[in-house]
């Protein structure tokens, strides 16, 4: 079965259009480097919780939107593979310092997935 990694980060709004940018580079590379699938979602629907929430997990604040991103690959070996091309790929290298968002407050991690419908 395929091996899947998630992220969420919290993106000023006045950074969406240079996030939409980087984005739109790095989602070619990952697929060029054999990954199955990428995917960028912007917050549409995420309310605030009251213990628990998306826009909690990243802290969230009120001049920024939730981005949930996931990408698939063949299995955890392949996205091991995929993972060190992608980090050595110098049309990656950038300052992570001028990222359009937080870098600190991003959760991401490898999922395996226990059933595909």
């Amino acid at each position: 079965m395929s091996y899947v990694d998630g992220f969420v980060i919290a993106v000023p709004k006045a950074n969406l259009d240079d996030y939409k940018k980087l984005a739109n580079t790095a989602g070619p590379i990952w697929m060029e480097h054999g990954a199955l699938s990428y995917v960028e979602c912007i917050g549409d629907d995420v309310p605030y919780g009251e213990l628990t929430s998306f826009p909690r997990a990243v802290q969230a604040k009120d001049d920024e939107i939730v981005i949930f991103a996931w990408v698939v690959y063949e299995s955890r070996q392949s996205r091991d593979a995929v993972m060190a091309k992608v980090m050595a790929d110098e049309r990656l290298k950038m300052d992570w310092s001028a990222m359009p968002f937080d870098g600190k407050r991003m959760i991401f991690g490898g999922f395996q997935p226990f059933i595909g419908l």
